[in-house]
């Protein structure tokens, strides 16, 4: 082969080497983009905060304004659960969109029709039935006659309750209490008078009783206590003596005491204390929602509690569900988990994640040196093309008639490790096979310095002839 034509060969192969070289580095760029987008979407997805919708109604009451500054710390201050509330008319419709799927969360008193899937997250507050009667003049019986005066729950028979929160559930409640007292509901008549209508309530000389349902430092009842001590005379407040059995009978109730003095001192009222029941208004979550999603709002619900309570007084009463009694309600997993220290960690959710993303890492490194050997196969071939090359050069080299054709064959020599290098840094070959040609490269450079050191002393013989022999000379 002429020194042009193995130049014009090695300069063809280099342009083939440059355009695979060309191609190969699309083709990583194309991979690597697509890893760094999949990366980024999996990072976006991973930080992105959940947004929970909250049903909650009606607008302006104080279940509104707790979930609304839930809604405005959560936003300020978490990064990893948000609050989207959905305005409704009051708990019943909240529970409704619960049961409908249109909400993930939900504010409803523990004694309503729950949907199937609601389970309990967290106690926004605890209502207590406050029960009392005046000391004043009362309503007159059926023969004309003023109605003696009411001592207890029992005595309720016959006469009119005023009744302050115009929801049914509140009539419902007094319902389970005189039937638990012995009295028929039915010989009872209810009057419902809205939250803003204490004086009214407190005027009307019909009414016999009185009945409130709210936290017990709950401006509604403190002024409609006073307001009928004002216009009827201290009031009496009644016991209910079977808290506890309605309690056990009806496990969304709970048997509690009002303790004295709670809505006035001086004069006490009540004067010791009293026994009575409460029920829990609640935020519920469908059982389906993840467990780490409640478990994430449940822990930032109770960091913003303080924060929120300086702005609506009524979110200090948010409270822990009681994981060890037995409701009708049970507690969301995700709740329970946080409340017992049994909360999973990182690894305990993600381990087998973990493990299955490093087998698909080993994977794809396989399939990626895989791929690496298939794009660069030509050149693995032409490596070998040129290490049977230089073996073929070898025997070259030891015929060699002149020091021109052994400088030839060095000249292609250094062609082929140019190229031989070049594949080597492109990662075409691996190091085994560069040690394989760096073999063949030995057995060359000894034939070329063995031939070279022949030559020289041909050379050497000619230029100085064959040396006279002794009897040559005496002749």
């Amino acid at each position: 082969m002429s020194s042009s034509e193995s130049t014009s060969q090695t300069t063809g192969e280099r342009a083939r080497r440059e355009r695979r070289r060309s191609n190969s580095l699309l083709l990583v760029l194309a991979v690597g983009f697509l890893v760094f987008g999949a990366a980024a979407g999996g990072l976006y997805y991973a930080l992105r905060p959940d947004i929970l919708r909250i049903a909650v109604g009606p607008p302006g009451s104080d279940d509104d304004k707790v979930i609304q500054a839930m809604a405005d710390a959560f936003g300020a201050e978490s990064r990893t659960i948000r609050l989207l509330p959905i305005k409704t008319d009051g708990a019943v419709e909240s529970l409704a969109l619960l049961g409908a799927g249109k909400a993930d969360l939900a504010v409803g008193r523990g004694d309503l029709d729950m949907p199937v899937e609601a389970q309990t997250v967290a106690v926004v507050r605890k209502n207590f039935v406050v029960l009392w009667a005046p000391s004043g003049p009362t309503g007159k019986n059926s023969k004309g006659k003023l109605a003696p005066k009411i001592k207890e729950v029992a005595d309720l028979a016959g006469r009119r309750v005023g009744v302050i929160g115009r929801t049914p559930a509140n009539a419902a409640l007094l319902r389970v209490i005189l039937s638990a007292s012995g009295v028929e509901a039915d010989r009872v008549v209810v009057t419902h008078f809205g939250t803003n209508q204490t004086e009214e309530l407190a005027r009307d000389p019909t009414i016999d009783a009185f009945m409130a349902v709210g936290p017990l430092d709950s401006k509604v009842t403190s002024d409609a206590v006073a307001a009928t001590a004002r216009v009827r005379g201290e009031p009496k407040f009644l016991a209910i003596e079977t808290s506890e059995a309605i309690a056990l009978k009806h496990p969304q109730y709970e048997s509690e005491e009002i303790p004295p003095s709670v809505f006035n001192a001086d004069p006490a009222r009540p004067g010791d204390k009293v026994e009575t029941v409460s029920v829990s208004h609640l935020i519920v979550a469908r059982k389906s929602l993840p467990e780490t999603t409640v478990a994430a709002f449940f822990r930032q619900l109770f960091a913003v509690r303080q924060a929120i309570a300086r702005q609506v007084p009524g979110a200090a009463h948010i409270a822990k569900p009681d994981v060890d009694k037995d409701t009708e309600l049970p507690v969301h997993r995700g709740a329970a988990a946080v409340i017992d220290g049994t909360e999973r960690t990182f690894l305990d959710r993600y381990g087998d994640y973990f493990w299955f993303g490093l087998l698909l890492l080993s994977g794809i490194g396989s399939a990626a040196a895989w791929l690496r050997r298939y794009l660069n196969r030509d050149e693995r071939e032409e490596t070998t093309s040129h290490r049977n090359r230089i073996l073929a050069m070898v025997s070259s080299a030891r015929t060699a008639g002149s020091n021109q054709d052994l400088l030839v064959l060095q000249r292609e020599a250094d062609a082929i490790i140019l190229e031989t290098l070049e594949c080597y840094d492109d990662g075409a070959i691996e190091e085994e096979e560069l040690a394989a040609f760096g073999l063949v490269l030995g057995l060359f450079s000894n034939a070329i310095a063995e031939r070279r050191a022949a030559l020289q002393r041909a050379n050497l013989e000619t230029v100085r002839g064959r040396p006279r022999r002794e009897d040559e000379a005496t002749i």
